[in-house]
């Protein structure tokens, strides 16, 4: 099978599974289960911040810092398109009360500076919600968010007293494709949740870092929001065997994604979008597509439009380049 659908698909390997099952246990409720505050510290360490706390989940990590930032009737600016506001099941307006203002994209992923500062409510106006906090994202899409964006968003937030989230599921991706240590992608932020269930390839898990008060705050949401777990440190192993081992190959599903997006842009009836880090995103010729995807499940690859858009084609450990030719020369051959 080649699961190009998501970089979520993939299975633990045989190295990862025995880190689980050897892990040492303790109750993380309780705090004092040394598989999971190992893994906190060194994400901690890793990205530069104070404290970590971990989570099963990216969407539950994202919500529980929100309302760690935030109060009820509070707002925070966020991406029409940003995974916090639209893929999250509107968990900050409806658990946490706190207002998302959506602001449109630029084409490169970011957020203008003009647009956040039209947002912006008046300080004191009874009127509005309080303007708190700027949540952004990266990679966002697969796009690497240019540093230098990253530098003047969070500093215009500084300015204006708001604190800064960073939405980092795939930050490690971001790292690895900018060549630079991922905490300095990490520093210009109040706090960044990193999900190891993606391309690093652990099957369970979130870890939110920060300063040590805010974490103390996100912890005592966690348990609120059923995220408190006993021995969870034989999930916690899984994402520090990631963290370990599975940093640096990004660049392989990185290549991958360039290689089938170069391939596929060789096809007639096949437009390429757009290719960045592990992702490419396709439009196939309408009239053909369901077939096309009926088709290759047939041969053993999946892939998928993704919420009614374009189609996302996303590599991962567990596809090879091998897999990338086998899937070009498939589309090739369907839509000759």
């Amino acid at each position: 099978m080649i699961d190009l659908r998501s970089d979520t698909v993939t299975r633990p390997g045989a190295a990862m599974l025995q880190a689980m099952v050897s892990a040492p246990l303790g109750d993380d409720v309780m705090g004092d289960d040394p598989t999971v505050i190992r893994l906190q510290e060194a994400l901690a360490e890793r990205t530069g911040k104070a404290a970590g706390l971990f989570f099963p989940s990216g969407t539950q990590s994202n919500l529980a810092a929100l309302m760690a930032h935030c109060d009820r009737g509070d707002e925070y600016l966020v991406g029409q398109l940003a995974h916090t506001y639209k893929y999250e099941g509107g968990g900050a307006a409806v658990l946490g009360s706190i207002q998302p203002q959506p602001i449109e994209h630029a084409e490169d992923g970011s957020l203008p500076l003009e647009k956040l500062a039209a947002a912006l409510k008046p300080l004191g106006d009874t009127h509005f919600a309080r303007t708190r906090l700027l949540a952004l994202e990266n990679t966002f899409h697969g796009k690497l968010i240019p540093a230098e964006y990253i530098q003047a968003a969070t500093a215009w937030a500084r300015e204006h007293g708001l604190g800064t989230h960073l939405d980092g599921a795939r930050v490690f991706n971001a790292a690895v494709a900018s060549g630079k240590p991922v905490a300095d992608l990490c520093r210009p932020f109040d706090s960044v949740s990193v999900c190891f269930s993606k391309g690093l390839g652990a099957p369970v898990g979130s870890v939110l870092v920060g300063g040590e008060d805010l974490i103390a705050r996100a912890r005592r949401w966690r348990k609120m929001l059923g995220g408190g777990l006993r021995q969870a440190g034989v999930l916690a192993a899984a994402c520090l065997h990631a963290l370990e081992h599975n940093v640096d190959r990004l660049a392989e599903d990185h290549e991958n994604a360039r290689m089938l997006a170069e391939g596929l842009r060789a096809i007639r009836g096949v437009k390429v979008l757009s290719q960045d880090t592990n992702m490419v995103f396709v439009e196939f010729e309408p009239s053909r597509c369901d077939a096309l995807t009926a088709a290759l499940a047939q041969e053993d690859i999946m892939m998928r439009a993704v919420y009614g858009g374009p189609t996302r084609l996303v590599t991962h450990l567990d596809v090879s380049a091998a897999d990338v030719q086998r899937v070009v020369q498939a589309v090739a051959r369907l839509m000759a």
